[in-house]
């Protein structure tokens, strides 16, 4: 995936979604923040997001999100939205 550059919306969006982490930072792994972008966003959200992600953006982030970000609802919603039915199980933590 691309990266996502820090522009002023991008900078507002990622002080909203990744509110606990500096903008540049959450930036910087694209495919992360596109997925807490699928979790928490909004549709006004969304519209800004899309001016620099594409739907192969999308699918590359619904193909390797990080564990533990996308909820249930959501995975299954992005993933029928992006034409993947049904949707695969999520990823989950592989601990020790």
């Amino acid at each position: 995936m691309k990266p996502i550059p820090l522009t002023s919306e991008t900078e507002k969006l990622a002080r909203r979604l990744v509110w606990f982490e500096e903008p540049v930072d959450a930036l910087a792994d694209p495919i992360r923040f596109v997925a807490y972008a699928l979790e928490s966003a909004t549709h006004e959200d969304m519209t800004v997001l899309r001016k620099y992600v594409t739907d192969a953006d999308i699918l590359e982030a619904l193909a390797s999100p990080p564990p533990g970000i996308i909820r249930p609802r959501s995975w299954a919603y992005w993933n029928a939205r992006m034409g993947r039915y049904p949707a695969p199980p999520l990823p989950t933590r592989q601990l020790g």
